[in-house]
């Protein structure tokens, strides 16, 4: 099954900073992205599908693969950001000197929806408290185990069946490089996969994660800002974001949650946005101290 729409971005905007937030940094088994041409892998309601976004000039053509083709096409303008409501937000901008700069230049880029809780979910999990290098490592090979082959000509795999990864014995992720406790809090949520997915807003669908035991704010705010293209959800208890935020907004080189929320209180609505715009200017407090080693648990 094919299906396809025409979609009609705003002036000015970014088709690839705005969907590499989708996949994960270098190779993706579940998506590619390249100038102009974006694939994405998922299991909708329908059944598994995947969605080719190809633009031509001002046009964004949608096609989708497979059983879930309808259920993604309808959701494209979502996932290619064009729902994303920046009503109230320049005014807000306007009151800082370097968020109106960033919002500016970044202004093209917008959030993604992709109405997809578990998928984004393997990702933040495999993130907790590990190196970037480390969980990217760990999500490619929990991919691959558990891949299916996804619709359509791409060559893409399907994200993991939730059943399937319920049902796997913990130790069988280590040698992906993921210990128990972050295994227990991936099978956690895949037992109740359905009904995060049945979630109808950021709100319930972050009173529904924390509920999780090994899901906190952070995880949370990692997945409805993509699943939700929520522009307030914060990575509260992230190592980096107080410090950027302390440091961009006040010249303050270290910072906590509790002062990072004080300093993105005049942004309320945006919150996450700003965060995202600090993100994407290449901002980050002084360094003082040595980076995380990368590691690999399935050495220990």
């Amino acid at each position: 099954m094919t299906r396809t729409r025409r979609l009609s971005p705003p002036d000015g905007y970014h088709f690839h900073r705005t969907l590499r937030t989708l996949l994960a940094v270098r190779q993706d088994p579940c998506g590619t992205l390249s100038d102009g041409d974006f694939w994405l892998a998922a299991r909708t309601p329908d059944g598994p599908g995947s969605l080719h976004l190809a633009r031509a000039g001002a046009e964004l053509t949608a096609t989708g693969h497979g059983p879930g083709a309808a259920w993604l096409v309808e959701r494209a303008d979502a996932i290619a950001g064009l729902r994303d409501d920046l009503t109230g937000f320049p005014a807000l901008a306007a009151s800082h000197q370097l968020v109106a700069r960033l919002a500016r230049t970044f202004s093209g880029v917008r959030l993604p929806a992709t109405g997809q809780i578990f998928h984004r979910l393997i990702r933040a999990i495999l993130e907790q408290k590990v190196t970037g290098v480390e969980a990217h490592r760990a999500y490619r090979a929990l991919i691959k185990h558990f891949g299916e082959p996804a619709p359509g000509p791409a060559g893409l795999l399907l994200p993991p069946d939730p059943q399937a990864v319920a049902a796997t014995p913990y130790w069988a992720f280590h040698p992906f490089g993921v210990e128990q406790r972050r295994t227990q809090a991936l099978q956690r949520a895949a037992l109740v996969a359905d009904r995060l997915e049945r979630c109808a807003d950021s709100a319930e669908a972050t009173r529904r994660l924390t509920a999780i035991p090994g899901i906190g704010a952070w995880t949370a705010a990692e997945v409805v800002r993509t699943a939700y293209g929520d522009p307030d959800a914060v990575s509260v208890g992230d190592f980096h974001i107080p410090n950027t935020v302390a440091w961009s907004l006040a010249g303050e080189a270290r910072g906590t949650d509790e002062r990072m929320l004080e300093l993105l209180e005049p942004f309320r609505g945006h919150r996450g946005r700003v965060c995202e715009l600090l993100a994407a200017g290449g901002i980050g407090a002084p360094r003082f101290g040595p980076r995380m080693p990368v590691r690999s648990f399935a050495r220990f």
